[in-house]
């Protein structure tokens, strides 16, 4: 029973992980996309292909064989060997759309967000240029110094003018 309710609990960690709902989540996406992308091509480019011959990209064939013959009543393959690289032209557009939209609509602006955060970070780690009042503080402690001929004591404000020691 104890081993059921491991297994059980091992497959509820799993499935609650960040990855697998990160990526349900783009299955979901994905497919709602593809309807988008096979609406531009059908809608898109298999006009402006069709306007050289065939809308319909999948009647792109070449026949292999001497003799090819289509069968009348059902318009399916009778004799011959036929490669239908209409096809396959049709299935590698809608490839290459589905690749340039996700590209340029996803991954790039991430990878721009991403820089940015990565900057934005990097700036906040820099500590601070020393404002006008700690420079002056500094120089006070270094003035000071100098005219007691002790080493300097910084304050609170004082870096690194205040804790060098100056010649007379």
């Amino acid at each position: 029973m104890s081993e059921s309710k491991g297994v059980l609990q091992g497959f509820k960690e799993f499935l609650m992980r960040g990855n697998v709902i990160e990526l349900a989540v783009a299955v979901v996406v994905g497919a709602a996309f593809t309807n988008i992308v096979n609406a531009v091509v059908k809608g898109i480019i298999n006009p402006i292909v069709g306007a050289l011959g065939s809308q319909n990209l999948d009647h792109y064939q070449s026949c292999l064989t001497e003799t090819c013959a289509k069968d009348p009543k059902t318009g399916a393959f009778a004799d011959g060997i036929y490669i239908l690289w209409g096809s396959v032209l049709s299935a590698a557009l809608t490839f290459l759309i589905t690749a340039a939209v996700v590209y340029f609509l996803m991954i790039l602006p991430i990878n721009k967000w991403k820089e940015r955060q990565t900057a934005r970070k990097a700036d906040e780690s820099i500590p601070a240029d020393p404002t006008e009042i700690q420079l002056l503080i500094e120089i006070r402690d270094a003035l000071i110094a100098q005219r007691t001929g002790s080493p300097s004591v910084p304050s609170s404000g004082a870096g690194i003018i205040g804790t060098q020691k100056t010649q007379q």
